[in-house]
């Protein structure tokens, strides 16, 4: 740990006093990328405890681990209006897939265009569905539950480490249904687990609410969220539990044949919690003297044993 920089005092001013705890501590670096961290040893064994935490839990309810593509298809994106309209402005566009050297510099090479531009996945919604539509025929293969563990962008425009990063880390869960009890259900599930984490791990106390319709996630019907208290009485948004209802089965073409023959769309949802969480652990717990962690997620486990005299 570094033990020379000085550490301003929250009441002197509070994003300056946050700054410094995450510096002092030597979480993250600034990278070449604007707006993306570099996480450093100790800031990502906390990250690795918490998704450890995480992982055990969604494992244990009968999800599993996939990966998915990094490169969305532009036209798979634009299949969903709302969702595309809501990721449009933070999307970060690969759009040639070649490099050369002119005058001594690397240039794009115009001759490389793609004849399709791809999008870097802010959430992976579009791609992942336009799969399910081949995995799902029959209710027999219902409920889908998965979840990814991944990296996504969002070119933000004013970003601070943990809280608002244009590259950040996170899980992502995904389920299809027979009905929309079932899908209402396991968006429940979703938010009482990170509630379950939040509390008896991250020993934080998250009030959980529903997203007005104007901040809801862009498709869905409903958007749950745990919403912590910091100390300068701010409240920050720590997961979202989503109720997609059938508009991604209907744009997607996921159906299924029911126990009566019968052809019906799925109902889904989506669930995340991102390294946004590790802010949030930082500005509950820590002082004006520097990081302070739940014993759960710190990486270095220290024991006091007092040795009396005699």
């Amino acid at each position: 740990m570094a033990n020379d920089v000085r550490i301003t005092s929250r009441s002197e001013n509070y994003s300056e006093w946050y700054m410094d705890v995450i510096k002092a501590a030597e979480l993250v670096d600034q990278s070449a990328v604007r707006g993306s961290m570099v996480f450093r040893p100790y800031g990502y064994a906390i990250w690795e405890l918490i998704q450890q935490e995480l992982n055990s839990r969604i494992k244990s309810s009968g999800h599993q681990n996939v990966y998915f593509p990094l490169l969305i298809p532009a036209s798979t994106l634009a299949r969903e209006a709302k969702h595309v309209a809501g990721f449009a402005m933070e999307s970060a566009v690969v759009t040639h897939h070649r490099l050369k050297m002119e005058a001594g510099e690397l240039v794009v090479d115009p001759e490389a265009k793609l004849t399709e531009p791809f999008v870097i996945r802010p959430t992976s919604e579009a791609i992942m569905y336009e799969t399910f539509s081949n995995w799902i025929q029959s209710w027999r293969d219902l409920p889908l539950l998965i979840n990814q563990w991944a990296n996504v962008m969002r070119w933000e425009m004013r970003t601070r480490p943990f809280l608002r990063t244009s590259e950040f880390l996170w899980q992502e869960g995904h389920t299809a249904h027979t009905t929309r009890d079932e899908a209402q259900q396991e968006q429940k599930w979703a938010l009482e687990m990170y509630g379950d984490i939040s509390e008896n791990v991250l020993a934080l106390s998250p009030l959980a609410g529903e997203k007005s319709p104007t901040e809801r996630f862009a498709g869905a019907d409903s958007t749950f969220t745990l919403e912590g208290f910091m100390q300068d009485g701010k409240a920050l948004q720590s997961c979202t539990s989503h109720m997609l209802g059938q508009n991604f089965s209907r744009a997607f073409g996921i159906s299924f044949t029911d126990r009566n023959e019968e052809i019906q769309h799925v109902w889904q949802t989506s669930w995340g919690m991102s390294t946004r969480i590790m802010g949030s652990v930082i500005m509950t717990h820590s002082d004006d003297k520097g990081l302070v962690l739940p014993p759960t997620i710190a990486p270095h486990q220290v024991v006091i044993i007092p040795i009396f005299k005699g």
